[in-house]
């Protein structure tokens, strides 16, 4: 997934990515942000939406379109703070390379995780993707229920044709008719559903534990007055959380309009969540769940070694994580 060079050229950069990036112009400390995706994904319109800001500390975003370019960010020293699934960091965990510890569970939705088929498809089932085209995201949740899903119908990797894309590639190629399934997540599924007619094959419900992992660079962990905003921050977005639930229509209208989509659709996909969002301590049932999703991984070929999970995880902030309102 990434070599060997990679990562090394990573980490000797970070110190000097780390240093002289700590503070904002205005002197203000900053903490550097992950955002994955549009809509319900993103953290800064979430806060915009809640009215929440951060007292005595900047944050500075970054997008990126999948949690593998959050982990490799992390481990370029790019980012402080990054939120990804399960899988990406286990493979750094197969590599030498792991600049960052998982310091929290954001548990949530795995009813906004698809495989989609296009408009007019006969396909009613998984089973009946053998020897079809299926999009998916490569080292995501994705090809994960996807391997899955495949199993659970009798089928294996090389009966479908697995095709590895990125959101865009993977959206303009659905859209056009170039696969025959795309598994998918998050706010393509009701841009697809509402503007192309396509239809949710399987949800992973069943399949995905809901957990998506909260990182950050070890470097930040090592300094007292960062991980001190990392943990002021974590409680900013639990009562961000929060305000969601209180506020579900308020927030379906503003990702709607977000994502560009009619609000009624958002509206059926909060109806439908298997869970609302909450930010949870670390566990061993948390670390358990992602040994089983490497697990899986290394049986099928997909990482070059077995992998230990564990040493990817801290608990220094289970005790600082308030409830979710």
């Amino acid at each position: 997934m990434w070599s060997r060079r990679g990562f090394l050229g990573a980490t000797a950069a970070s110190t000097l990515l780390l240093t002289g990036c700590s503070r904002s112009e205005n002197g203000r400390p900053r903490l550097r942000i992950s955002i994955t995706g549009k809509g319900e994904g993103d953290t800064r319109l979430l806060f915009k939406a809640a009215g929440i800001k951060p007292e005595g500390f900047d944050l500075q975003y970054s997008e990126f379109q999948s949690g593998h370019l959050v982990v490799e960010a992390l481990n370029g020293g790019s980012l402080d703070y990054g939120g990804m699934s399960e899988i990406p960091p286990i493979f750094a965990a197969a590599s030498t390379i792991q600049s960052f510890r998982q310091i929290a569970v954001s548990h949530g939705d795995v009813n906004n995780q698809v495989v989609l088929v296009p408009k007019g498809s006969k396909a009613r089932s998984i089973a009946d993707l053998r020897g079809k085209r299926v999009g998916y995201v490569r080292a995501t949740t994705t090809q994960y229920f996807l391997i899955r899903m495949l199993e659970e119908a009798g089928l294996s990797w090389d009966d479908i044709t697995p095709v590895a894309m990125g959101v865009s590639d993977g959206a303009a190629a659905f859209s056009q008719g170039a696969l025959d399934a795309w598994a998918i997540y998050g706010f393509p599924i009701q841009r697809a559903v509402a503007t192309e007619g396509a239809r949710v094959l399987r949800t992973a419900y069943g399949i995905l534990s809901g957990n998506y992992l909260v990182a950050a660079h070890v470097d930040a962990l090592a300094d007292p007055d960062k991980a001190k905003l990392i943990g002021d921050y974590l409680g900013l977005v639990q009562k961000a959380f929060g305000w969601a639930v209180a506020h579900q229509d308020e927030w379906a209208g503003i990702i709607a309009q977000d994502i560009g989509v009619p609000r009624a659709y958002v509206v059926d996909q909060f109806q439908r969540k298997s869970a609302a969002f909450e930010l949870r301590p670390v566990t061993d049932a948390a670390i358990a769940s992602q040994q089983q999703v490497a697990d899986l991984f290394f049986k099928q070929g997909l990482l070059p070694k077995a992998v230990d999970v564990r040493p990817l995880w801290d608990t220094r902030f289970n005790s600082v994580i308030p409830k979710r309102g």
